[in-house]
């Protein structure tokens, strides 16, 4: 793996807990992994060199019903990304490496924790049906 893809995955474990902190601090949010990248699940006997195992995770009403459905590539596509989706809406985010390799960015703006805290809040104020 490239010292590139090291620090693309390890960007996306700090995303990873700043959603479960979020989810810690806020009443009804819930953090849930939703699934495992392929290559995890069908490595057999090799050993697995990623940071973490999940692929995708959510925040969540306690209900279980995704708010905000999140995404990382595997490690086989060229083009690393991080997919940010409102579940209830057409609009996404997609955030990628900083070219510093110093987190992530939407475009050329840096994604923070106050930025997901942001959004998360927004989301979880819509009335829903």
């Amino acid at each position: 793996m490239t010292d590139q893809d090291k620090a693309f995955y390890a960007a996306w474990v700090e995303l990873l807990s700043w959603m479960r902190e979020v989810a810690d601090a806020r009443e009804g949010v819930h953090f849930e992994k939703e699934a495992d990248f392929p290559d995890y699940i069908y490595r057999m006997e090799r050993p697995y060199d990623l940071p973490t195992t999940v692929m995708s995770a959510s925040l969540s009403l306690p209900d279980g019903r995704p708010i905000l459905l999140v995404n990382a590539s595997p490690r086989h596509t060229v083009f690393k990304e991080i997919v940010m989706h409102p579940v209830d809406s057409h609009a996404y985010r997609k955030l990628t490496l900083a070219k510093e390799r110093g987190g992530l960015v939407e475009g050329r703006r840096p994604f923070t924790r106050a930025a997901l805290e942001h959004l998360t809040d927004e989301l979880f104020a819509l009335p829903r049906v």
